[in-house]
């Protein structure tokens, strides 16, 4: 994600977050009770930053989501979720992250089973209990609220012509019913069924577009797993464009038709940045990639798998330097290597997303543009420890407030977490880090990674333990000492709230 708050040089950005506009519907999980003796509780993974997201005794291997539009991004859309699953441990009940929608009906291996909710879970009971590694496949009817959830950011985002989705970091459980949390990642199919007149893409490949009377429907496949905060879906007046990446890649954007030459100067940039960033760190790590242009105020750039989410006012708006532009492209293509192929194991890892993506960003800016890193990184130091103060050391950042759940998203992990990077590669020097840089994307491809894995792949690659100098930089109230440049000063730090 690229938070809308600053230009990556520090100058104001001439756009203020987009705030939800009321608060309609209180969260709903309709549907029978659950006849059991034990009351039903929300249930989480322990993650540290958001303790109820997540749920465990299973893994998910794949979900398939169908959703139809009628054609007004205020309705509810009917949606059926299936969900295909290991059991972990023998359960009587499982449960779902789910909220702001209502339940119809629940099979579990095509059975009815009885459902409740509990918090933002939908606790779930089937006929007969599961046992340890058992597969099961659980179906829910459901509705999938478009308006903006009650003091929430994301979900649904509601566009000028139809919805796109924007789930990070807590929010894709308020569109489908998931275990909405980054460790378990799963492939999707998505179906979308649509008024003539619409163009619907998601996350992968296309896989089919069906006609039935004066309705569409468009399917979608991941062939990498995916974490549901990653999740997209567009619909709209749209138009699809395709050209070549590297390697024959296929590249696809999706634009309002109206902006479709305005935006293409643009859009023709992605297939160099991809070229770019894989003599960096190794090749595209997915089946497809492409920019979603979305017509609405957001506030962020989101890097939502194979499709980055962009509002269409950053490509249009000539305040906005074309070198800074660039960057943000860079940022989220990075992503899908730094976040999306290599996930984080917990929500306190992000600064492992977007300390990367930030990289190289600005190594971007720097071959292009002749905005040094070494100029950035020092301005970063400089501010380093009011961003510890304020939001936490990155790798152990503050817990969001209440109501601001993409409060997370500081600067202490993005130009903060840069600043870990660029201490590291002063520490090993440049040719050791660009070998880490590769063997971590390539290692844990398609997978999940915390920041002690990568403290360890570090000084495997440097050939000596590394954790004692990184420690202070990950975990430290201050920031330490930067190699290679003393003379560099901090600013005095005050302690404030987190926000």
């Amino acid at each position: 994600m690229f938070r809308s708050g600053t230009f990556a040089s520090g100058a104001p950005r001439a756009r203020n977050l987009r705030r939800l506009r009321s608060a309609l519907l209180a969260s709903a999980v309709s549907g029978c009770l659950v006849a059991a003796s034990a009351p039903a509780v929300p249930l989480g993974v322990g993650d540290r930053l958001f303790p109820y997201l997540g749920n465990p005794g299973y893994d998910v291997a794949a979900y398939d989501l169908s959703f139809t539009y009628g054609g007004s991004n205020s309705e509810p859309l009917q949606a059926v979720t299936t969900i295909d699953a290991w059991t972990t441990r023998p359960l009587d009940t499982v449960n779902l992250d789910f909220t702001h929608g209502e339940v119809e009906s629940v099979m579990v291996d095509g059975e009815p089973a009885a459902f409740t909710g509990a918090g933002e879970d939908l606790v779930i009971t089937p006929e007969d209990p599961l046992g340890d590694d058992e597969w099961m496949r659980i179906t829910v009817r459901h509705t999938s609220d478009p308006t903006p959830p009650p003091g929430r950011d994301g979900g649904w985002v509601r566009t000028a012509d139809g919805l796109a989705m924007a789930n990070q970091a807590d929010v894709a459980h308020t569109v489908f019913p998931c275990n909405d949390h980054p460790s378990d990642k799963a492939l999707f199919t998505i179906r979308v069924t649509a008024p003539s007149g619409y163009t619907a893409v998601a996350n992968g490949l296309p896989a089919g577009v069906d006609r039935e009377g004066d309705t569409l429907t468009w399917t979608y496949r991941t062939r990498h797993p995916m974490a549901t905060e990653l999740a997209q879906v567009s619909i709209g007046r749209s138009t699809v464009l395709h050209r070549t990446g590297p390697h024959d890649l296929p590249v696809r954007d999706v634009v309002p038709t109206q902006y479709r030459e305005q935006l293409e100067p643009w859009l023709k940039k992605t297939p160099e940045q991809i070229s770019w960033m894989e003599r960096k760190v190794g090749r595209y790590p997915f089946e497809t990639y492409g920019l979603l242009m979305a017509d609405a105020s957001t506030g962020y750039e989101l890097e939502t798998q194979t499709l980055s989410l962009f509002e269409r006012e950053l490509f249009m708006e000539p305040a906005y330097p074309e070198w800074y532009v660039d960057s943000i492209m860079v940022h989220e293509l990075a992503h899908q290597w730094f976040g999306d192929s290599v996930s984080p194991r917990a929500w306190s890892d992000l600064w492992l997303n977007e300390g990367h993506a930030t990289w190289y960003e600005a190594l971007y800016a720097e071959e292009r543009d002749g905005r040094t890193l070494e100029a950035r990184m020092r301005a970063a130091y400089g501010v380093s420890d009011r961003w510890r103060a304020s939001g936490g050391p990155p790798a152990a950042p503050k817990v969001p407030a209440p109501g601001d759940k993409i409060g997370i998203f500081r600067p202490n992990v993005y130009d903060g977490g840069a600043l870990i990077l660029y201490a590291l590669r002063q520490e090993i020097g440049t040719p050791a880090f660009d070998r880490l840089e590769r063997a971590w994307v390539s290692r844990y491809r398609d997978g999940v990674a915390s920041t002690g894995d990568f403290v360890a792949l570090a000084s495997e690659t440097a050939g000596r333990d590394l954790s004692g100098f990184l420690d202070g930089w990950l975990y430290g109230e201050k920031t330490p000492p930067m190699p290679g440049h003393p003379d560099w000063k901090r600013q005095a730090a005050t302690t404030a709230p987190a926000k």
